[in-house]
């Protein structure tokens, strides 16, 4: 009895027939996944899209709209991680449960035996206790339903799959969800030269949004590495999405997919692009190698006359007249034994902001409170973000 009454409560978001007319206005329910801390910043950027009705949760954004809100959200997001389209939900404390849980979803409706299928899941606090084994026994579920159906089943490619499940169970909840992305959004498709522990494009993005940075004033990152603050700033700048030239996105390979929609979405994306900047973004890095990645990355993203970089120690930094802003991303010293080594780096940033960037405005990820102490300066904010596993902060400095 407690097995039938957990799957009656079983709950399907969107149901769609694929060899049916689309319905293009019919509304579904998505979530953009966010490191944590950065949620408000989606969500602000989920409002300049248009959308209206969302809602703040741990971990992301929940909103709601038609395919075209699904393929812009896509394209223009810059702080999302994934943009999940739940499917179902329903109760769940056993393998049982979630086998037929999952099986009762109408796959055909989403999937073909020609497709591949790949499985991930996010478990905690549930009496279901591994990851692995949820999301084998959801793959058991599709393909059986599969089979049912079609007298053969769709296989498994867990690098490159043409259909991404997410499996999200928590406090013995289950949510199924299609993963419209495919491949995490902040792999944009430009960064394929980097230095080493690169920053995610994502983060470098949302750094962007919390300084206020808007392109009226200059933007200068002293610490560049392989581009990415720079790059990310010049493509908000000038209006570009942060997907427009990726190769692909995971909705583009379902039965279904609105090849018209899409195209009519990006060239109104391409339109609005901006021929120039009224301010100027600047990277620089010490070393060499570094700032030819940067410069390769730049061109692959299209904005490469945005950006000026120049291969430069910190202490030689000469920034373009105030009023601007300073980002700055300094390594962590995660390692044993850094952290000592990387205090005179960090008295150096201090010393360059006070003496060459008079007028502007600071900011300075960190991941060390010890090492954040050495630039010599007072925050006058600080903000929580996490940089992967590590928790940091976004400090902000005046410099009057």
């Amino acid at each position: 009895m407690k097995k039938a009454a957990s799957l009656q409560k079983a709950r399907p978001f969107f149901v769609r027939r694929c060899d049916e007319r689309r319905v293009l206005s019919m509304e579904m329910s998505f979530f953009a996944t966010a490191a944590k801390g950065v949620e408000e910043v989606l969500a602000d950027e989920i409002r300049s899209l248009g959308i209206a009705d969302l809602s703040i949760e741990k971990g992301g954004v929940r909103f709601s709209g038609d395919l075209g809100v699904c393929y812009r959200a896509n394209l223009w997001l810059r702080t999302a991680q994934r943009i999940l389209m739940p499917v179902a939900e329903f109760p769940c404390d056993s393998p049982q449960i979630l086998y037929e849980g999952v099986r009762s979803i109408p796959w055909t409706r989403y999937l073909t035996p020609e497709m591949t299928l790949a499985v991930t899941c996010n478990l905690r606090d549930s009496a279901m206790t591994h990851s692995g084994f949820v999301a084998l026994k959801t793959k058991d579920a599709i393909v059986d339903s599969m089979r049912d159906s079609h007298g053969h089943r769709p296989n498994v490619d867990t690098v490159e799959p043409d259909l991404l499940v997410n499996v999200h169970l928590v406090r013995n909840s289950c949510t199924v969800s299609l993963d419209t992305s495919g491949t995490g959004l902040d792999k944009r498709g430009y960064r394929l030269e980097t230095k080493e522990a690169p920053l995610r494009e994502t983060l470098a993005a949302a750094i962007i949004h919390l300084s206020g940075w808007d392109g009226a004033s200059n933007l200068v990152d002293p610490m560049c590495g392989s581009g990415t603050i720079p790059i990310e700033a010049a493509l908000k700048a000038s209006c570009r999405p942060p997907g427009l030239v990726r190769s692909g996105f995971g909705f583009q390979r379902w039965p279904g997919y609105d090849a018209s929609l899409w195209g009519s979405i990006v060239r109104e994306a391409r339109e609005k692009a901006l021929s120039e900047l009224p301010e100027v973004v600047v990277g620089s890095d010490a070393s060499s190698g570094a700032i030819r990645n940067a410069r390769r990355n730049a061109e692959r993203a299209g904005i490469a006359q945005f950006v000026t970089f120049g291969n430069r120690d910190i202490e030689e930094v000469s920034p373009p007249p105030p009023p601007g802003i300073v980002l700055c991303n300094p390594p962590y010293g995660v390692r044993l034994g850094e952290e000592e080594t990387l205090k005179p780096l960090y008295r150096k940033i201090g010393d360059m902001l006070k003496r060459r960037f008079n007028g502007y405005t600071a900011y300075i990820l960190t991941g060390n409170a010890a090492l954040a102490s050495c630039v010599g300066l007072r925050a006058s904010r600080r903000i929580v973000l996490f940089n992967g596993p590590i928790e940091c902060r976004l400090l902000r400095y005046e410099l009057y």
